[in-house]
């Protein structure tokens, strides 16, 4: 089987973490990706660490598969002119670049590559966009949950605001990114024509406000910190149990409010008014929660889940990373991916979590060392062993 994407080829200029992810995905579904990068330097991710593995970061290892490296520098004519030579065979093309002017002064915007190729898709990430008083300031991922009010909302009601662990503004915009490709393949289907396509880790953050602006927008007033718990659902956060294990308490509509109350033996909550519909137990949720963490922590964990779930009450533990990773649901989802590196040996990574049954994902090449297939796909661009060498020789390559 061929991926959806086969045939299709991406010529990739970000770095760090939301354009490489958004190309990785682009390549686990089946695209040719060559990746390009700065001569001697290359992605920046390639050395945030440690952990290192050689002298690779587990950071530029976990979201660089399925593409060929390319080092050219974009400052020097001959640069750009080998970049437009990628650019005549190319479907997509990706920066990261946050100043048109930037972009204008290397001959790589949009209105310069369409009149080259006017099927090019242009993927333009940036911080803040290409319009508005913000357009061309760069932007990071915590800067992006710190202004979008993520951060605001994240932690304990009496602590202070806290960074999502995980790059989430980068890899939400990355698959925003994808999703954004792949309509304006769609599109071009019928017009024959590509499109810039304009997404900033700012936006892709604030979706993650989705009911809380809706909330916002209901009352207009400031949403509360609320710690794990959720704001229009109630009970619906981790709870300990008595043998100090946490565990995700699930109660999301009223049916099942009323099992859980037959199953905790809670008759009395269960016909007090105050809680008998979601509505009530959320603006009375102070009453309530007590009540629940107390009788949870009559049994331990494992015995109320295997409870809970036996009814259809959701409730799952809280597992740590190596748990997670190790777990044989995600093992037989086949989720981790192994490649063989020539240096490094077997490495590790997350597939993408999109299942086919006609066109499925691959992982068919190691996250490549810098400017591995530079000499690889100059010859296919039609350079010779002699012009290759001249242009390593002046620092193009």
């Amino acid at each position: 089987m061929s991926g959806p994407l086969n045939g299709l080829t991406v010529i990739d200029q970000t770095q760090a973490l939301a354009g490489p992810y958004c190309s990785m995905m682009l390549g686990d579904l089946g695209a040719e990706v060559i990746k390009l990068e700065r001569p001697g330097i290359g992605d920046q991710s390639r050395t945030w660490g440690p952990p290192f593995l050689g002298d690779q970061s587990s950071y530029y290892l976990a979201v660089n598969r399925n593409k060929r490296s390319v080092t050219l520098n974009f400052s020097q004519p001959v640069g750009q002119q080998i970049l437009h030579k990628l650019i005549d065979k190319a479907d997509i093309f990706l920066t990261n670049l946050p100043r048109m002017a930037s972009l204008q002064k290397n001959n790589m915007d949009y209105d310069t590559l369409s009149a080259q190729n006017p099927g090019l898709i242009y993927g333009s990430i940036t911080g803040y966009g290409h319009t508005g008083p913000r357009a061309g300031q760069a932007g990071y991922d915590l800067a992006a949950q710190g202004e979008s009010g993520t951060m605001y909302l994240t932690g304990e009601p009496d602590g202070g605001p806290m960074r999502f662990p995980t790059p989430i503004a980068d890899m939400t915009t990355g698959m925003f990114m994808l999703i954004g490709i792949l309509s304006a393949l769609h599109a071009r289907h019928a017009s024959g024509k590509g499109q810039f396509i304009d997404v900033s880790l700012l936006e892709s953050q604030m979706t993650w406000l989705e009911n809380y602006a809706g909330e916002y927008f209901a009352t207009g007033e400031n949403p509360p910190r609320r710690g794990s718990s959720h704001p229009q659902v109630v009970p619906y956060e981790p709870v300990e149990a008595a043998d100090g294990v946490w565990f995700i308490l699930g109660v999301g509509s009223d049916n099942l409010w009323q099992k859980f109350c037959t199953l905790a033996n809670l008759g009395t909550l269960q016909n007090d008014a105050r809680f008998h519909t979601n509505s009530e137990r959320v603006t009375n949720r102070h009453l309530l929660m007590p009540h629940v963490r107390s009788v949870i922590k009559e049994r331990p964990a494992a015995a109320w889940i295997d409870l809970l779930q036996e009814v259809g009450i959701p409730a799952g533990p809280i597992r740590d990373v190596d748990t997670a990773l190790t777990d044989p649901h995600i093992q037989a989802r086949n989720f981790i991916v192994e490649l063989e590196h020539p240096t490094l040996g077997m490495l590790k990574s997350l597939a993408t979590p999109i299942h086919m049954s006609g066109t499925a994902t691959s992982y068919r090449r190691y996250p490549p060392q810098l400017g591995e297939h530079t000499s690889e796909i100059l010859t296919e661009l039609g350079y010779t062993q002699s012009d290759i060498s001249a242009l390593t020789t002046g620092g193009v390559i």
